[in-house]
C-alpha cells in the first residue's frame, strides 16, 4: 500500500505539469491532412516523415490541391566524409551526414519559412568488418532521417 501511494505521489505532479513523452505532441488541426512534396519519395526522410505523420494522427492527402498544408522537402541528401586516417594511411573514422531543407505552406501563405537542417554522426571504421560498418552507416542514416522528421513534426506542432 505504501509503494502504491509513493508511486502516486511521484506521478501525480507529472500528470498536472503538461509533461508529454517526446514525439507525442499532438498536431494542430491545420495539419490534419498534410501533403509531403518531394522530388524523391523513396528516401529515408520521406519514409520517416510519412510514418510519423500517420502516427501523430494525420491522414496524408493524395495531392497538394486537397491538402490542409504542404510540407516541401526542397533538399534531401545524405553522404559521408572521412574524418581521420590511421598511421598506415587507411580510413579510421567517418562522419555520416543528413542534410534537409523544408518549408510548410498553406495555400499562398508560408507558415514555416525554409529551414536548413544538417545532422551528423561519426563512427569508427574497421577493414575487418566492412559489411558490419556498412550496416552501421545505413542504420545511422535512417536514425538521422528520423530525427529530422521529428524536428519537422515539432515545428508543425507549434502552428
Amino acid at each position: 500500500m505504501r509503494r502504491a501511494l509513493a508511486c502516486l505521489a511521484v506521478l501525480a505532479p507529472l500528470a498536472g505539469c503538461g509533461f508529454h513523452l517526446r514525439g507525442q505532441a499532438p498536431l494542430p488541426a491545420v495539419a490534419a491532412t498534410p501533403y509531403v512534396e518531394a522530388s524523391d519519395r523513396f528516401t529515408p526522410l520521406y519514409a520517416a516523415l510519412d510514418r510519423r505523420l500517420r502516427d501523430a494522427g494525420a491522414e496524408p492527402a493524395a495531392s497538394a490541391s486537397v491538402a490542409s498544408v504542404v510540407i516541401r522537402l526542397h533538399q534531401d541528401r545524405t553522404g559521408r566524409e572521412l574524418l581521420s586516417v590511421t598511421a598506415d594511411n587507411k580510413p579510421g573514422e567517418f562522419e555520416v551526414f543528413y542534410a534537409a531543407e523544408f518549408s510548410v505552406t498553406q495555400g499562398a501563405a508560408e507558415l514555416i519559412p525554409r529551414n536548413q537542417v544538417r545532422l551528423t554522426r561519426d563512427y569508427g571504421f574497421d577493414e575487418a568488418a566492412v559489411l558490419a560498418k556498412q550496416h552501421e552507416e545505413a542504420s545511422l542514416r535512417v536514425a538521422l532521417a528520423g530525427e529530422i522528421a521529428d524536428l519537422i513534426l515539432r515545428r508543425l506542432a507549434t502552428l
